[in-house]
């Protein structure tokens, strides 16, 4: 070649090196296989990533996270997981704020993607970010603000089926005593004062199910017991006395609103002054009593069969 030529060619070459597209087609030509790219997505032009954990959005999510009183002033509140984040989406809730760490977004496309696509807002996170959203030891990653719903009047009435919650304190028991509730086909749950059904502990414990299932909460059961009893619903009330009604021979088949206690208290005086029946669990051995969330299950149980 004459030595302009040359000269040009080593030029385009060296040009070539160093521009991204080439470095990329060059090292994948000698490293074969493309590596897998997390999806792209239309909604992403506004893009925005997280990496400080003083972050304002983070902050105000941790706040919503650990404070009931946070999420009653604001009717938000947080979920964390992809199926609980998504479930909510297909609930009819809306999606206030998305974070999402990078490989949640691998891991989970299908679904954190419509969750970007839907919410009004979505972030990605950097994972020591995450780990201070994170209420669990394995965080999935998926983390959402949610705004709550209007309540919806429900007056109980007959033949219709309820579970009276009086006063349960622990969320593991909210969620799972909910979970059994929408599994059984209970109408409805009255939640009375005690822990919030918003708190994120019993969200996760009901898989979902408070945010499906038709609540009542209230600060306390007593109003919605009258209501119930004025629309011919009978109030009977679970206790731990052998004196009481056997649960076994009730006659559920007209609707009820049965009451559960709470777990170191049982049914309140006053709730017990006001009830039509008690109910009890029959127990053999040596047990006086059985914990919040088995004995409602057995409850739905004889009343739903």
């Amino acid at each position: 070649f004459p030595s302009g030529v040359f000269f040009l060619l080593i030029t385009a070459l060296r040009f070539c090196f160093k521009s991204r597209a080439f470095g990329t087609f060059f090292a994948q030509g000698f490293k074969g296989a493309r590596s897998k790219e997390k999806p792209m997505l239309a909604s992403q032009e506004n893009f925005m990533r997280i990496t400080s954990r003083n972050n304002e959005k983070i902050k105000a999510f941790v706040k919503l996270r650990d404070s009931a009183r946070a999420r009653n002033t604001e009717r938000l509140f947080v979920l964390e997981g992809a199926r609980l984040c998504f479930d909510a989406l297909e609930s009819g809730y809306n999606v206030q704020e998305l974070f999402y760490t990078e490989t949640a977004l691998s891991r989970y496309a299908e679904r954190v993607t419509a969750l970007i696509e839907n919410s009004v807002a979505a972030f990605e996170a950097a994972d020591e970010v995450a780990q201070k959203l994170a209420d669990t030891v394995n965080s999935q990653g998926v983390f959402c603000t949610v705004k709550m719903k209007e309540s919806a009047e429900i007056c109980p009435s007959s033949p219709k089926k309820y579970v009276a919650l009086d006063g349960i304190q622990n969320p593991d028991n909210l969620g799972a005593i909910s979970r059994t509730a929408e599994a059984l086909g209970v109408d409805a749950l009255i939640v009375g004062g005690g822990c919030d059904i918003y708190n994120p502990k019993a969200l996760r414990a009901s898989m979902g199910a408070l945010l499906r299932l038709p609540v009542i909460s209230v600060p306390s059961v007593l109003p919605v017991l009258q209501k119930a009893r004025e629309n011919g619903l009978p109030v009977l009330s679970t206790v731990p006395d052998s004196a009481a009604e056997d649960i076994t021979t009730v006659d559920f088949s007209h609707g009820a609103v049965t009451v559960i206690g709470n777990e170191g208290n049982g049914v309140s005086k006053e709730v017990k002054a006001f009830s039509d029946r008690f109910i009890t669990i029959p127990m053999g051995g040596k047990a006086e009593s059985l914990n919040a969330s088995a004995a409602a299950t057995i409850t739905m149980w004889e009343m739903m069969k």
